[in-house]
């Protein structure tokens, strides 16, 4: 009787698990419905949808359960960064266009890398000295640990926005520093926890750079070689001979077990699934069959799109928690207070470096073409496209005010509910502001000027970087061309060997047709 019993109380538990999950499935589902329907209107994106739709379901859940609970699942972190997040990044890698990235990588990593660590100190210092007013103590940890919470952008809404064929420059640095940022900012969180904050002294910073750049490199480094041996034994072994479902299957587990041994080695996880899926997209996708090729673009795309619907859709269901809303202890001005500095420190934390940055680019730049500067308007686009908060954020504000999702006390409560509020207001206000912008900023007129970096001929791709058949003399002639040609247009320079290079070696060996452009 007692195992009976036992079996009835198992099968109660299971089914209070299912019930939430069908619900939320159900409001996926609409989302899937209302988005579609909303397809032609540039003001809406899926984003802003989801979170409309999850504060609309949070409202009915809140008023059916008579006040006590807005959401039907717990959100825990360690779901966001296990299950969630491997499949956005893995996805922005692996469809990301190539040619145009690499081109302007170096603007790229000053707006994603070097941006981060110029609006993280002002981001965590404006906390400091703001919440001090409203009697909000912290340690010097979450301080820290808020700046690089409020550095992390979301430009979902200006890519959507954004025509990569009429802007490919300004569409390649906002969706370049978007990712670059996400993953510099998650590698800044962990390398902020690893801090003794009792002994922060001159040398503090220097130690957190170097972990830094210790966390990055190792990182892209392990995502370039998972790429790569995927190509590999794609190519060697042939799978699709026998089973397309296999080639696409160990597509989709060599990148997750990319990013599982990045944080099973307490690496950057974004940034190893991320070079995974350009490198997989650039050898590995050549590797396999056409019926394989389609599939995994769209496989691809759909658990990233299913992912970040899922995350905006809890975001919008949670901004009702009246649970962390009666802990919080702060007033209602002193809410807004709290709230419209935050917004106010992110304002100036990403004017900060996007307008000197895009000077300095453009000062280094000079050489080139006058149509790959970045324009004043532009830099005014940049800077609105990353004023958005979104997921990591959250994701991260849970991860160190919460436990499993609860917060502990009122003022760990306060910072949750605070950047929930941020990323609902920025998404939402400045969502629906980017088409108008855009539209001034950049009419279609102006906007529908491409800009092209040289063409590199066939002739020069054949040419090899050194050759052993040629004199000293015509190799040191050569290796002197390149070196001035380095000086002057680095960039095409740096590209136009690395295309030889990929050419002899690379491609025969990973997989890839010869002197196919990067796209």
């Amino acid at each position: 009787m007692e195992r009976v019993w036992e079996i009835a109380g198992n099968l109660g538990e299971t089914h209070k698990q299912v019930v939430p999950i069908t619900v939320f499935v159900t409001v996926l589902c609409f989302c899937l419905v209302v988005g579609h329907l909303l397809e032609e209107n540039r003001w809406v994106n899926e984003s802003i949808t989801a979170l409309i739709i999850g504060c609309v379901t949070g409202t009915i859940i809140l008023l059916i359960s008579k006040g006590k609970s807005s959401h039907i699942l717990r959100f825990d972190e360690e779901l966001f960064f296990i299950y969630l997040l491997p499949p956005i990044i893995f996805n922005a890698g692996f469809q990301v266009k190539k040619k145009q990235f690499f081109h302007n990588f170096f603007t790229i990593m000053l707006f994603g890398v070097i941006g981060v660590f110029i609006s993280s100190p002002i981001i965590a210092t404006g906390c400091w000295l703001l919440f001090g007013k409203f009697g909000i103590n912290l340690s010097p940890r979450d301080y820290l640990a808020l700046g690089a919470i409020f550095s992390s952008t979301d430009t979902v809404c200006t890519l959507q926005v954004l025509h990569q064929d009429e802007t490919p420059l300004l569409y390649s640095l906002v969706f370049g520093e978007g990712v670059v940022n996400d993953a510099t900012t998650v590698v800044l969180f962990n390398a902020v926890q690893k801090l003794d904050v009792n002994r922060i002294d001159g040398w503090t910073a220097v130690k957190v750079l170097v972990d830094f750049l210790y966390l990055f490199s190792t990182s892209t480094a392990l995502g370039v070689a998972a790429g790569l041996v995927t190509a590999f034994v794609l190519k060697g072994l042939y799978f699709g001979r026998h089973s397309s479902v296999r080639e696409i299957a160990l597509m989709v587990l060599m990148a997750y077990l990319s990013y599982m041994l990045a944080e099973l080695f307490e690496l950057s996880g974004i940034l190893t699934v991320f070079f995974a899926g350009i490198f997989m997209s650039h050898y590995a996708w050549h590797n396999v069959t056409d019926s394989s090729r389609i599939t995994t673009k769209h496989v691809f795309a759909m658990m990233s799109f299913i992912a970040e619907t899922f995350i905006f859709l809890y975001v919008g269901m949670d901004a009702l928690d009246i649970e962390k809303w009666k802990m919080s202890k702060l007033s209602g001005w002193d809410s807004i207070g709290v709230y419209s500095g935050i917004m106010l420190l992110i304002l100036l934390g990403r004017a900060a470096f996007v307008f000197p940055l895009s000077a300095l680019s453009n000062c280094l730049n000079t050489s080139t073409r006058r149509s790959s500067s970045i324009t004043f308007n532009h830099q005014i686009v940049i800077w609105w496209a990353g004023l958005m908060r979104g997921a990591v954020s959250i994701a991260l504000a849970f991860k160190q005010f919460t436990h499993y999702g609860v917060p502990l006390d009122p003022v760990n409560a306060t910072m949750v509910t605070a950047t929930v509020i941020v990323v609902i207001f920025s998404t939402l206000v400045f969502g629906f502001l980017t088409k108008p912008l855009i539209s001034y900023l950049l009419p279609h007129s102006s906007a529908s000027n491409l800009e092209r970096e040289p063409t590199i001929s066939k002739e020069a791709l054949k040419l090899p970087l050194l050759s052993f058949e040629e004199s000293a003399a015509t190799n040191l002639l050569r290796a002197k061309d390149g070196f001035s040609m380095l000086m002057e247009r680095p960039v095409y320079t740096i590209h136009s060997f690395w295309r030889r290079f990929d050419d002899a070696y690379m491609r025969p060996t990973f997989g890839g047709p010869r002197s196919n452009e990067l796209s």
